[in-house]
């Protein structure tokens, strides 16, 4: 088990990290802990990862990194980068992109198409895969080039200029995409998709499979954790704009089990099915956690327990 800090300059290193007894604690439980579920074996790029596999990283405002486990090795973000890509473009288009998408929890699976339907092709929320869809499209529109927007940004904001797209996860998920294209021609026949639905698509598909690392993301979410000021001190994003994001996390980022994840944890989080899960403490410092064995629902069983235990032994929640 790796445990290891690292710090961005002399200040931020004069004092030992907060919490990183906590997770050297909560490594030693989950390594004792006996099920942790199946990787997302219909993304078969994913499949063959080791379900026992963990780690987890604090990232602290003053950009402080610290881990414990598989805390620097890359993984598949999935729906992890769904946080990122709305709040680009919220920071561009502002509330015009909520008569585009919902802020309500679905209650159903992430690629659902039933709600659509009754609802005129106005996704519930931007975390599950329609709103995701809208979002992304909203951002290609604005940039020319949604998934390269999000690199440069999670670029930038992790410190990590070799972060890149997984091209064998994008040719698998797109192999299998025919339920997000559905979700996308549905949409677009309500007129609430732009671009192309092929290059939205591809798009999507290398969005979801970038690689980092939950140092990578810890790090890149901290604006989050900062009200939406980044790592050089300029602001992406009004502090209620911050609110927002952080409150949507909170009631629709876990799919269909985000009460659950509210009433164990206790944190603005957003899960991916390559086992990721970001989590907030505004003003504090902002958490990634990385197990691939998955629940029924989609998220990491190791990484929502690691969560559970931090904010039960820690104390710390925004309730």
């Amino acid at each position: 088990m790796e445990i290891m800090a690292s710090a961005p300059s002399p200040s931020s290193s004069s004092s030992p990290p907060t919490f990183l007894p906590v997770l050297e604690r909560i490594a030693e439980e989950i390594e004792r802990t006996p099920g942790r579920g199946r990787p997302a074996d219909y993304i078969p790029a994913l499949a063959a990862r080791d379900p026992r596999s963990f780690g987890m990283a604090v990232a602290e405002l003053d950009g402080t990194v610290y881990g414990v486990g598989d805390w620097r090795e890359p993984f598949s973000a999935q729906s992890v980068t769904k946080v990122f890509t709305l709040a680009l473009d919220l920071a561009r288009e502002g509330d015009e992109l909520w008569e585009h998408v919902g802020r309500e929890p679905s209650g159903n699976p992430f690629n659902s198409l039933i709600q659509l339907e009754y609802e005129s092709g106005i996704p519930r929320n931007p975390f599950i895969n329609a709103g995701a869809l809208v979002v992304t499209d909203r951002l290609h529109t604005r940039t020319g080039d949604a998934a390269g927007t999000l690199l440069d940004f999670l670029r930038t904001e992790s410190g990590n200029p070799g972060l890149t797209f997984d091209k064998e996860v994008a040719a698998s998920e797109a192999g299998r995409g025919h339920r997000n294209a559905a979700l996308a021609h549905f949409m677009a026949s309500y007129g609430n998709i732009d671009n192309p639905v092929p290059d939205l698509l591809e798009q999507y598909f290398r969005q979801c499979s970038v690689e980092a690392s939950c140092a990578d993301l810890a790090l890149a979410s901290a604006f989050l954790a900062r009200h939406g000021v980044r790592a050089d001190g300029t602001r992406l994003l009004t502090q209620s704009q911050s609110k927002q994001i952080n409150a949507i996390m909170l009631t629709c980022g876990t799919y269909d089990a985000a009460g659950d994840f509210a009433y164990r944890v206790g944190l603005p989080g957003k899960s991916g099915v390559g086992g990721g899960i970001i989590a907030i403490v505004p003003g504090r410092c902002t958490l990634c956690v990385w197990s691939p064995g998955l629940d029924e629902r989609g998220n990491s069983v190791a990484g929502v327990a690691a969560l559970d235990r931090f904010t039960t032994l820690t104390g710390v929640s925004v309730f």
